[in-house]
């Protein structure tokens, strides 16, 4: 009898000190992994998120940048992290968007939700920007377009990796507009690339603004086109694809997720907190800058929005997987 009693006692205390360290959350610093190189564009969006939630939370709030292997490397970390809300992860839109089973793709992607991670909620969706080569001789994507069918394989372009947003964007942009470009995959992101790019060996270049900008606003690298629904603010010069290219529109987006077991009230903190954090107007105007926009969706809108994109991706998933066999 007093065996049953103790071991009641031990299970309540137990809970007890689950409860308090989840009421204290986070007493100790927070690492977010990332599954791309410092200044690529997640990266960016990231460590600005990041810096807030620090000064919410009075910890300091870490940026783990996992790159390679498609993003199956930082989804291997984080999922195998312990589930006390410690460790975070903040993959780009590829790690959901990989074809199961295509040549060159890991088995442990793509990452399915609510399957491999716990959803907490969205974070930013950034239309990318198509950079250019200065010696290419162009000026507008009507003249990429007419050039490639002239030259069809010898214009090439850097993208973070086969596979990734920028390769299937690239790949679509070649599907619709009848083209053929050769790829230049740069793991460590496009800073890795630039100076190819500013030097005429890669004629073009994709991404979000943020890992652009200083080349685009110092004019070594010329915009050719951006990949929103309408022009973006801040750059009304700046052409769509769509008004070449009707109804093209594309671009990267990031959600939160914790490892699987996280506990509930956990995961409602991080996303209450998150949201506070992302509708900061100081926040908010730093993302505007690199051309990036805040989307505030529930962790079941996240991830009814990750199943609709990867059913949307799929045609062009597929093909570029009959490409690499």
């Amino acid at each position: 009898m007093k065996r049953a009693v103790w071991i009641i006692l031990a299970a309540v205390l137990a809970a007890a000190d689950g409860v308090q360290a989840q009421s204290d959350y986070p007493n100790r610093p927070v690492r977010i992994v990332v599954d791309s190189a410092p200044g690529s564009a997640n990266d960016v969006t990231l460590r600005i998120l990041a810096e807030r939630l620090s000064q919410l939370w009075g910890q300091q709030v870490l940026t783990l940048n996992q790159p390679g292997a498609g993003g199956s490397i930082s989804a291997r970390v984080a999922a195998g992290a312990p589930p006390d809300g410690y460790t975070l992860y903040m993959p780009a839109a590829s790690v959901f968007l990989a074809l199961p089973g295509a040549p060159g793709v890991a088995s442990n992607l793509p990452v399915e939700l609510p399957r491999d991670f716990v959803p907490i909620g969205f974070v930013t969706h950034q239309p990318m920007f198509i950079g250019m080569s200065p010696t290419l001789g162009i000026s507008t994507l009507p003249e990429l377009i007419a050039l490639a069918k002239q030259k069809p394989g010898q214009i090439s372009y850097a993208a973070t990796g086969r596979g990734r947003i920028t390769h299937l964007t690239m790949e679509l942009l070649q599907s619709r507009a009848g083209i053929k470009l050769q790829l230049v995959p740069y793991t460590g992101g496009p800073a890795q690339a630039m100076n190819d790019i500013i030097s005429g060996r890669v004629g073009l270049v994709l991404d979000g603004y943020s890992s652009l900008a200083g080349s685009l606003q110092g004019g070594s690298i010329k915009g050719l086109a951006v990949t929103a629904n309408a022009r973006v603010p801040g750059f009304p010069d700046l052409p769509t694809v769509a008004e070449t290219l009707p109804g093209f529109i594309a671009g990267g987006w990031q959600i939160m997720v914790a490892p699987s077991g996280t506990p509930d009230a956990i995961v409602r903190k991080v996303a209450t907190d998150m949201q506070t954090a992302l509708q900061d107007k100081e926040i908010a105007a730093k993302y505007a800058t690199l051309g990036a926009f805040v989307r505030h969706m529930s962790p079941a809108e996240a991830t009814a929005f990750s199943q609709s994109e990867q059913t949307i991706w799929r045609p062009m998933l597929e093909q570029v997987a009959k490409q690499a066999q």
